[in-house]
């Protein structure tokens, strides 16, 4: 009864002053009391905010940077707003700068805290400098500004606090991260959230790193499990709504299953885990060369070859396959000048049994390509100029009558034949029993295995991530491609030549004179072609 009393006899003043103490302590309290948020179908509602949110806003209040691996949904872009709507408030000349995946989603943050601030009693609002849809400045000098991902944005000025909001998704995303390190590097705060986007890419590294506890970042995980309205029958809806790929993605926190790679991650995570192992050995001045297999000398062997300038971010790659079993033997990737890497590839060549040399031609490609032919290798890869994807029939293995016929050495990718080239590296992949551990293709390469998890569709093309490689992958995809073009069609024709030398050497009067089965025996090896086992022999 006492303290009935005393509470009846304060003052408006005293209660006011009593309870923007208590909202200055706590965001929990300030949120929970006096922040309206904008739901899609009750309109204006109190923030009441779950267990899970609360702890984060703890996590905040305790670590300068944190980094949110989260489920979708979850609330967490609101609970950050709100979170730094009330830094704003109550610190003179708080600087926050939030980049998003686009204008839209920008915007979208922006307001949530102009719905909030606009709702706040009197007493709590400071008066607002500028309020509009991109940026919420107050009379106090504090500042929030939302952009779609702009590096030159996060290096302009010092930041109180960055928020990153759907981390994974934001484009140009490590020059953003580098940009900030000065801005924040006074005293800034960095919050970081996401879905999962697959492996490989900033946000995953940030992740590992902060696990290690090597960058700092202080790490908060939210399954979908963490929100208590939501169960297993809720969780098979969205894979009914979503599809199981996307749904695992923006559900389940797991970057094994998430994301658009090109070949399944799943399938990638197989490969590493029964495959790939370190070479043997590793050769050439960089060490890029790596061998898993000597040459077998009664074997046929392949290689394919991407080439870059050998000055920038790109590098040139090469396989090396035995065609029979499509096992990998060796790799290089290294950034050697166009003329070194033909001499390379020769020796390579001449290695493996003279394997034959396919070059990507465009560009640089040709400078390579002409160290090849200065040298006299014999086993060149050559194809028509024109090479369309329905173009296969004037590809060839070698430069008989390549001027009468109108080829040129080295092998051509184009806009219209790379969809197609990339289907092929799809199919081989995908043809993988996981129990039996069958696949169509052995591959022992960590580095092969790391671009393809950065490997992804984006805006309907297959390529890598932003600030990553697929020189790797290309030319494996090359190498399919060929395999199962050029090499095939040629091979048919020495299977219909050698049945019908077959058919005149069972001849009576051809008796004696000519012995297919003798001839064929050198080299032979087969090739699966769908249901089709075709035999190919004497290739080189």
């Amino acid at each position: 009864m006492t303290n009935q009393l005393v509470q009846q006899k304060k003052t408006l003043k005293e209660i006011i002053a009593e309870q923007y103490q208590l909202c200055a302590k706590s965001p929990q309290y300030f949120m929970k009391k006096y922040c309206l948020i904008q739901h899609p179908t009750k309109g204006k509602i109190p923030f009441i905010l779950y267990p899970f949110q609360e702890t984060c806003l703890d996590e905040f209040m305790m670590n300068r940077y944190n980094i949110i691996l989260k489920s979708r949904q979850l609330g967490l872009s609101t609970l950050t707003a709100a979170y730094a709507l009330w830094r704003m408030i109550f610190k003179q000349d708080f600087q926050v700068l939030v980049i998003a995946t686009g204008k839209d989603v920008a915007k979208n943050l922006i307001t949530k805290v102009r719905i909030m601030y606009q709702n706040l009693p009197t007493w709590l609002k400071i008066p607002a400098d500028t309020d509009n849809k991109m940026s919420l400045e107050l009379s106090n000098g504090s500042r929030i500004v939302a952009i779609s991902s702009a590096p030159e944005r996060a290096r302009s000025e010092a930041l109180s606090l960055l928020i990153l909001d759907e981390a994974a998704f934001i484009d140009k995303v490590e020059e953003i991260w580098t940009a900030s390190q000065q801005t924040i590097a006074t005293g800034g705060d960095c919050i970081v959230l996401s879905t999962p986007n697959g492996m490989g890419n900033w946000f995953h590294s940030m992740w590992l790193e902060a696990e290690e506890e090597a960058n700092g970042f202080n790490t908060i995980k939210l399954h979908w499990t963490v929100h208590p309205e939501r169960d297993q029958a809720w969780r098979d809806e969205q894979d009914k709504k979503l599809g199981k790929r996307k749904a695992a993605q923006e559900c389940d926190t797991d970057f094994l299953t998430s994301g658009n790679t090109v070949v399944d991650m799943n399938i990638i995570q197989f490969y590493k885990e029964t495959f790939a192992k370190e070479p043997q050995e590793k050769r050439s001045i960089d060490k890029g060369l790596w061998i898993w297999e000597y040459p077998d000398y009664t074997r046929s062997y392949v290689i394919t070859a991407d080439v870059a300038r050998g000055d920038g971010s790109d590098y040139s790659a090469a396989h090396v396959f035995d065609i029979e079993n499509m096992r990998q033997v060796a790799e290089y990737k290294g950034q050697a000048q166009t003329r070194d890497y033909g001499r390379l590839l020769a020796a390579l060549g001449v290695e493996y049994n003279n394997a034959m040399v396919v070059v990507e031609r465009e560009n640089v490609g040709w400078d390579t390509i002409q160290e090849l032919i200065d040298i006299n290798y014999q086993n060149l890869f050559y194809s028509s100029n024109d090479l369309q994807y329905v173009d296969v029939h004037r590809q060839m293995t070698n430069k008989i009558r390549a001027q009468e016929k109108k080829l040129k050495p080295g092998f051509a990718t184009t806009t219209r034949n790379r969809a197609l080239i990339i289907n092929k590296l799809e199919h081989y992949f995908e043809d993988v029993n996981m129990e039996t551990q069958e696949t169509s293709i052995t591959v022992f390469s960590q580095r092969l295995l790391n671009e393809l998890q950065t490997f992804i569709w984006k805006d309907g093309k297959a390529q890598a991530q932003s600030g990553r490689n697929d020189d790797l992958i290309m030319a494996l995809a090359i190498f399919l491609w060929v395999r199962d073009t050029a090499l095939r069609l040629r091979q048919e024709g020495i299977d219909l030549t050698k049945m019908i030398l077959n058919k005149i050497g069972k001849s009576p009067q051809f008796e004696g004179i000519y012995r297919p089965d003798e001839a064929i025996r050198r080299d032979a090896w087969s090739l699966k072609l769908g249901k089709e086992n075709v035999k190919l022999t004497d290739y080189l």
